[in-house]
């Protein structure tokens, strides 16, 4: 009798829990069993190790095998386990005489002993180079893991991981593929026509990481708007790229290397359900709140969107988190994401059209508004009006307006104060960082409570309101809040309430 023990990861989310691979040979009718709450596909991992073992020269033992995937209360899934139960194997008959302990293996082998790819390595990798250990993945997977873990190799055949276990060969390292320039704009602002007001809402949104809502007839540039937003972002950190990397890799389309450093802009379909949003499914796995996580996500058409999934975002556009509880298991991903959303302002999309085209009723108006729950709406921060431009402002010759890279600019200074001053983004300054750093002179603090009482502000309104007028006076290079940057921000806040008065000094 003989017992193996092998290093590998599981990815339940975004947590990367070792799981222990024990093979014990003994006595008995030859079988293949493996214990530990595996799926089927881990179950079915029987017929591919024996044929891939047999294809590769190797005897398959006679004995009664036991695989053991420690620990047992957590679900295994998927055929990352292939290659850790075959060198198990390997080293419990004694085919294989190296240790194992330093490395970690993870791979799905074919029939013929081939390492195929598996999704969801990069925080597999990330905890393998937190344990110290050295790591070997599938040949098409090298690109993603040489981003973080600069120690794993890859390989093509399970004869290759052997003879490199063996001394006989070496495997070729993890090298990652060149990629685009992190950051590069796909699109440029000054492509935009007018909606001198919206570019500068997008602006401040950028600077302090604030939700927009704009508003405005259909073809009025909203989608061209939020598009633009990517480009004038700061580039991503290597802590921020690699969160949004890991979530990409453990989704169901998975992790490309050219994305590595570059700022999601997730853009889902007004029909997708709030399962599609927020994340879940028999196993659960990430959504676009989450697929967005340090970037943009944009919800195009607001309104038309139902409303339990709208409503699913309140709590991750607090907290900057998704917690997906199922009978089995309960898994948290980031999303801490900018939302940036548009809506027509009635339902045909013409209201307050100089040209009379609007033919809705007030109450139609106030059902399709109605929509949008009076929770949501106090998370959005700035509610702009995109207006209709005319021929004129469209047939100027050249660009009307700043590039990005020059507003980049400006917003990247912006946000390296904000993380000097308080080490996150205004949107996000919360109990006495905000009252640190958001005083007003008694004259401002006068007037935001005017406008208080006046608009019916809620306090989580009031502190917003706060954290844009913070991100205004950034922009400037003002060290405190002054009077017009509380107008401005007010302004903002207050762009599409119906029936408000305006707020004097």
């Amino acid at each position: 009798m003989s017992l193996a023990v092998v290093h590998t990861r599981a990815s339940l989310g975004l947590a990367a829990p070792e799981v222990t691979v024990e093979v014990h040979i003994g006595p008995g009718l030859p079988a293949l069993a493996i214990v530990g709450l595996p799926e089927t596909a881990v179950r079915e991992a029987r017929e591919r190790v024996r044929s891939a073992l047999t294809m590769a020269g190797f005897e398959f033992p006679a004995g009664r095998i036991t695989v053991n995937l420690a620990p047992a209360d957590l679900p295994k899934g998927g055929g990352r386990y292939d290659l850790p139960i075959a060198l198990g194997i390997l080293r419990a008959s004694e085919q294989l005489n190296a240790p194992l302990g330093d490395w970690e293996f993870a791979g799905e082998l074919a029939l013929s002993g081939r390492l195929r790819a598996i999704p969801g390595l990069l925080p597999l990798a990330v905890q393998a180079r937190k344990a110290g250990r050295g790591l070997v993945v599938p040949e098409a997977c090298g690109g993603e893991v040489a981003l973080v873990h600069r120690n794993a190799l890859t390989a093509g055949h399970l004869l290759d991981v052997c003879r490199h276990l063996g001394g006989e060969a070496c495997l070729a390292p993890a090298c990652a593929r060149a990629s685009e320039p992190a950051g590069a704009p796909v699109a440029d602002l000054a492509d935009v026509r007018g909606q001198a007001g919206a570019r500068r809402a997008l602006e401040i949104a950028a600077a302090g990481g604030h939700a927009l809502l704009l508003c405005g007839p259909p073809g009025t540039g909203k989608s061209m708007l939020a598009a633009r937003l990517p480009g004038i972002l700061p580039a991503m950190t290597e802590a921020e790229a690699l969160e949004a990397a890991a979530v990409a890799s453990v989704s169901h389309a998975g992790f490309r290397p050219e994305q590595w450093a570059r700022r999601p802009f997730r853009q889902p379909h007004h029909s997708a359900s709030q399962a599609a949003l927020i994340g879940g499914g028999r196993k659960p796995g990430p959504g676009e709140a989450s697929l967005a996580h340090r970037g943009i996500l944009f919800l195009d058409e607001l309104p038309e969107f139902s409303r339990g999934a709208l409503e699913a975002l309140r709590e991750p556009l607090e907290t900057g988190e998704v917690h997906i509880s199922r009978a089995s298991a309960r898994v948290s991903y980031p999303a801490r994401f900018q939302l940036i959303a548009a809506m027509n302002p009635c339902p045909c999309g013409h209201l307050g059209d100089p040209a009379g085209r609007c033919r809705c009723t007030p109450e139609q108006v106030q059902r399709y508004r109605g929509r949008l729950s009076g929770p949501l709406m106090d998370r959005l921060d700035m509610q702009v009006a995109v207006p209709r431009l005319s021929a004129t402002e469209l047939q100027v010759d050249g660009a009307t307006g700043e590039d990005s890279e020059v507003v980049r600019a400006r917003v990247t200074a912006a946000r390296a104060r904000q993380q000097a001053r308080a080490g996150v983004e205004n949107a996000h300054l919360q109990g006495r960082a905000l009252e640190a750093h958001c005083r007003l002179a008694p004259t401002d603090a006068r007037l935001l409570a005017r406008a208080m009482e006046q608009l019916g502000l809620s306090a989580r309104a009031y502190h917003r309101v706060l954290r844009l007028a913070r991100t205004i006076a950034d922009l400037e290079g003002a060290d405190a809040i002054h009077s017009p940057h509380l107008t401005e921000a007010l302004a903002l806040r207050r762009g599409l309430e119906p029936g408000r008065g305006a707020v004097g000094p």
